[in-house]
């Protein structure tokens, strides 16, 4: 008998502490299945896009910690000159130095389409890495923090190029291009707002511990990233690419040499390696570049203007800190409005919606260096937002539609490359211009307008003759 009660009396104890233990464990099982049904929902799981979602989704909030460190230190822990001069110096440190970089990021991670799993892998390592590093300067902002920070920016750029060169190989079946950025910008965004609030949280026990949570978080994002499909890698009929118009117009078959013509063809082929390119996709690429471009330009140019604007001269009748979340919150509900909207149009006449966007945008700045206010600085954040957003999408659909598959994985690594450049120039003119909020808003209609005069025509042109490739499905 007391055998048995010995038997029976751990029971209820165990099935206790199981019931515990399983209501724990629900709210983060549950939030991971519904995490991964929807990342890997319509065969993206299959195709392996929706690993590819998740690591965006990890990249967006290793980011957001750095961010959020580095805005403490550099900008808001000092007075507004030394703040402005910090940022200066940060601009002159990091961003000046990427205008350099930029140009070659692209090409190099051109000549490693067999290593892309790994060079993703290793642009979150590299960054824990720097993040622990930055963890002992951010305090004090002493001067090695500045080298930390590009190499932080520079990885970072490395990944989007290198994404951008992997999403056309883990495309679901009769799922477009611009639907699968969709999910992975939006995927990005999701995860920026989830860890924006942890990161700050961390920032009250301390400046380094965002730091510290970022390297956690890129350290986890380098193992992911070795769990996509061997795919990636594949380099199967891909060539560089190049965003510079042929001469003459004129559009040459792509190089290639064929057996028994082993002399014929050795001169010009050798001519056309030296400027393989997009030289057969028409105009639509070319001007879809130029309109990104103008809005990536704003992109840069808001943040660092707006940033100066309003921690000195606040909105009406709110405090810097507010009126800063005010705009912040605008933009980054008008991002995720135009990546929903852009997955919902999918690739509709995508030189139409790029004119379109950029005229939008191009009006509403122009109100709000006219009728300059809460509202209209507000409203120019979320159209910001909205129009670069709906604008990248159909710049993706144009790529998939017009650039041949052997080039269209360089063509999203090089025009990648381009647009962060436009964004570091947009930057620059954002930091050095005076704290004037008509004259900022001006400035920004001027950004959009010089976009507008350089493509708009082309655009419009190209959508009423029509692409003259097939869509590639």
């Amino acid at each position: 008998m007391a055998s048995a009660r010995s038997h029976d009396g751990p029971g209820p104890l165990r099935s206790a502490g199981r019931s515990i233990g399983h209501a724990l464990r629900v709210p983060f099982t549950g939030t991971a299945r519904s995490i991964r049904k929807a990342t890997h929902a319509h065969g993206a799981g299959e195709s392996g896009l929706g690993k590819l979602i998740e690591l965006h989704a990890v990249n967006g909030a290793g980011d957001v910690m750095i961010t959020v460190a580095l805005a403490s230190t550099v900008f808001f822990s000092v007075p507004t000159d030394q703040a402005r001069g910090r940022v200066a110096l940060y601009l002159a440190v990091t961003m000046a130095p990427f205008i350099l970089l930029a140009p070659v990021i692209g090409p190099l991670l051109d000549r490693l389409p067999h290593g892309r799993r790994a060079a993703m892998a290793g642009s979150m390592l590299a960054r824990a890495v720097l993040a622990l590093t930055m963890s002992g300067a951010v305090a004090t902002g002493d001067l090695e923090l500045y080298p930390a920070a590009l190499g932080v920016l520079v990885c970072s750029k490395a990944y989007g190029v290198v994404r951008s060169a992997v999403v056309p190989r883990l495309l679901p079946p009769k799922f477009s291009l611009v639907k699968a950025n969709s999910r992975v910008t939006l995927a990005g965004l999701l995860a920026t707002g989830a860890a924006a609030p942890v990161g700050a949280g961390l920032q009250t026990i301390g400046p380094q511990w965002p730091l510290y949570g970022a390297c956690a978080i890129f350290v986890g994002g380098g193992i992911l990233a070795f769990t996509l499909p061997p795919k990636v890698d594949s380099a199967k009929g891909e060539r560089r690419a190049q965003l510079v118009p042929p001469h003459g117009g004129s559009e040459p078959r792509p190089s290639s040499t064929k057996p028994g013509n082993k002399t014929g063809n050795k001169t010009g082929t050798k001519s056309r390696e030296r400027r393989p390119g997009l030289r057969s996709v028409g105009p639509s690429v070319l001007h879809g570049l130029q309109a990104n471009a103008a809005h990536r330009a704003l992109s840069g140019f808001l943040i660092f203007f707006l940033a100066f604007l309003l921690r000195e001269h606040p909105l009406a009748g709110q405090s810097a800190a507010i009126s800063l979340g005010i705009v912040g919150v605008a933009a980054g509900v008008g991002n995720a409005l135009g990546t929903a909207v852009g997955s919902w149009l999918r690739a509709r006449g995508p030189e139409i919606i790029v004119a379109s966007v950029l005229a939008l945008a191009l009006g509403v700045a122009v109100l709000a260096a006219v009728f300059f206010s809460t509202v209209m600085v507000a409203a120019l954040a979320a159209t910001a937002g909205l129009t670069q957003a709906l604008s990248k999408l159909s710049l993706d659909a144009m790529i998939q539609r017009d650039v041949p598959e052997e080039v269209r994985t360089s063509a999203f690594a090089r025009s990648e490359t381009a647009l962060q450049m436009a964004w570091v120039v947009g930057g620059a003119i954002g930091i050095a211009l005076p704290l004037n909020g008509v004259l900022g808003m001006s400035v920004a209609a001027g950004l959009l307008a010089l976009g507008a005069a350089a493509s708009v025509r082309g655009l419009l042109g190209a959508a009423r003759r029509g692409s003259p490739h097939p869509r590639v499905a």
